[in-house]
């Protein structure tokens, strides 16, 4: 019995002397943190995307209350966050373009078949490592295994019939869907552009017909017809330069593949 006692009492004076060596050394090491951080801190959508080029939320609210970022840089905090940062920091908060991702592939099963049956990881850069650039018969095509789907903390991506689409919707522009994707077919575009190609295969038309029901063929049909004239065909791909797109939908009207995209 007197062991045991013992074995406490040991136990309570070890307890408090680690705590009081813990609180001295919480002082002691204690780091001040700037006011207009946290208030920046609080301002955030909290989301942790990383599309405002910092390390996390705290790691942009530092650099916005040291003056090393602008203040509106949080994409899905949008508008009103970067008011209210800017009211703390006493600075405009100027304008910034908004962005949504988009797919550029139109490769679900329906429109290009397997070369073989994939039953590895359900990971994109896995299958990638397995069979090359696609288990697809397109080999340009989405692999389809959701790794921007879970990369995307907004429930904008999801994989249906073996291909990526995005609800624009619910798109804020952050980027990780584009970062999470190993063959680089999310593109982010500015929000007003409505009209793109959905097809990433720079192969000649007559090789792109055997693999995929709508790849782009690079017929110009497009690029003659565009008389804002935002459309040129390089490397057999239709590709449509923002700055000067309408979005009056006429390309994707005249599209004799309808591979160009209106939302």
């Amino acid at each position: 019995m007197k062991t045991i006692l013992f074995s406490v009492l040991v136990l309570a004076v070890l307890g408090g002397v680690f705590g009081a060596l813990l609180s001295f050394a919480s002082k002691i090491f204690h780091v001040e943190v700037d006011p207009k951080q946290e208030q920046v801190r609080s301002c955030l959508a909290g989301a942790n995307c990383g599309g405002c080029g910092f390390p996390g939320c705290d790691g942009y609210a530092a650099a916005v209350a040291k003056g090393e970022a602008p203040v509106n840089r949080c994409v899905a905090g949008g508008a009103e966050a970067a008011e209210k940062i800017a009211e703390i920091m006493g600075v405009s908060a100027g304008t910034s373009e908004k962005k949504a991702a988009f797919v550029a592939c139109s490769g679900c099963t329906e429109n290009t078949g397997e070369r073989f049956n994939y039953s590895g990881p359900v990971d994109c850069r896995a299958a990638m490592l397995f069979g090359g650039k696609s288990s697809k018969m397109c080999t340009f095509a989405c692999i389809g295994l959701g790794n921007c789907e879970r990369a995307c903390k907004f429930g904008a991506m999801h994989v249906e019939n073996g291909a990526a689409k995005v609800d624009v919707s619910k798109c804020v522009g952050c980027g990780a869907c584009a970062e999470a994707c190993p063959k680089s077919l999310i593109k982010l575009l500015p929000d007003t552009q409505r009209v793109y190609p959905a097809c990433s295969n720079t192969d000649k038309g007559a090789l792109v017909m055997k693999v995929c029901r709508v790849g782009c063929i690079g017929c110009k049909k497009c690029e003659r017809e565009c008389e804002a004239g935002a459309i040129t065909v390089t490397d057999n791909l239709a590709r449509i330069d923002p700055a000067k797109c309408t979005s009056c939908g006429h390309c994707a009207e005249i599209c004799p593949r309808k591979i160009i995209t209106t939302i």
